[in-house]
């Protein structure tokens, strides 16, 4: 089963509507009211953070060689996606944990939308 996990940031005092921002991001255009993401510093935290996965051809895509489980990471400079495939809830929580260092909220998968805020 395939599961993805969102992930931006809003600039202050600023609302958007969680499914218009998921879209546009997905599409790769630039949103008005989100804050530009350190990717480079991001995409080497998961690295750091991620130790027990296997980084494959390039710095997105990653398999447990303990198990199953697969995800790839797709970003703009205001938007980073994980597309998890048969992966455990543990791991996703060690995703979320990283992304928590930069004070960005996970956006559940579309099929649930819902963004957690963390009260």
């Amino acid at each position: 089963m395939s599961y993805d996990l969102d992930f931006w940031k809003l600039k202050k005092d600023t609302y958007l509507k969680n499914q218009e921002v998921y879209k546009k991001c997905s599409e790769e255009e630039i949103v008005d009211g989100l804050e530009d993401l350190p990717i480079d510093s991001i995409l080497n935290d998961i690295q750091i953070e991620i130790t027990d996965w296997k980084m494959k051809e390039s710095n997105i895509d990653y398999e447990n060689p303990n198990g199953s489980g697969v995800f790839q990471i797709f970003t703009t400079k205001q938007f980073v996606r994980f597309d998890c495939y048969g992966i455990e809830g543990e791991d996703m929580n060690l995703i979320i944990d990283v992304m928590d260092k930069y004070d960005l909220l996970l956006y559940d998968d579309p099929k649930v939308p819902q963004r957690y805020d963390g009260k």
